[in-house]
């Protein structure tokens, strides 16, 4: 460093790095979720409690999920989860026409939304000629043991991805 101003346009210019890469660190913090947004992201679903032919309402960052044990006399579809040969229906328990909560028919084997008269059937097929315009929505997933986790994608789940059957 031959003179003062090239010493204080080095100094200048490190304070400004530090200055600048304490600057992104903070809003690379701010852009983070939360510890409690992080933990709010996966629900666990004990499968074990489910009856057969009674739906459970679970949440999943904020939504209702519909978590249904299907019984011997409903019909299988590709959508049902399998869990130790057990059949289930899991979806997020909101109507594709307008987002109401449809209300499980127990003698129809049916979800049915009151709204507009949207009906779904156990597999979360919306039937024809009524207003959803598709079946009910399925979480992401994973199968453990005989736990559902919500949240995270499993391969029974990619595998419904990939044949476009979650939407």
């Amino acid at each position: 460093m031959s003179t003062r101003r090239d010493f204080m346009g080095m100094a200048l210019g490190g304070f400004t790095a530090v200055g600048a890469i304490g600057g992104l660190y903070a809003a690379k913090r701010t852009w983070d979720p939360l510890p409690s947004v992080k933990a709010a992201g996966s629900t666990i679903i004990d499968l074990s409690e489910a009856k057969e032919g009674e739906p459970m309402t679970e949440k999943w960052r904020g939504k209702p999920i519909f978590v249904l044990k299907k019984t011997a006399d409903m019909p299988a579809h590709e959508r049902d989860v399998v869990v130790d040969g057990a059949r289930y229906h899991v979806s997020i328990a909101l109507c594709t026409h307008l987002g109401c909560i449809p209300a499980y028919k127990k003698a129809d084997q049916t979800f049915f939304c009151a709204c507009h008269g949207g009906v779904f059937d156990t597999s979360g097929i919306n039937l024809p000629g009524l207003p959803p315009p598709s079946p009910l929505e399925i979480p992401p997933f994973a199968i453990e043991g005989n736990t559902l986790v919500l949240g995270s994608e499993g391969p029974e789940y990619l595998e419904m991805k990939k044949n476009n059957l979650i939407v």
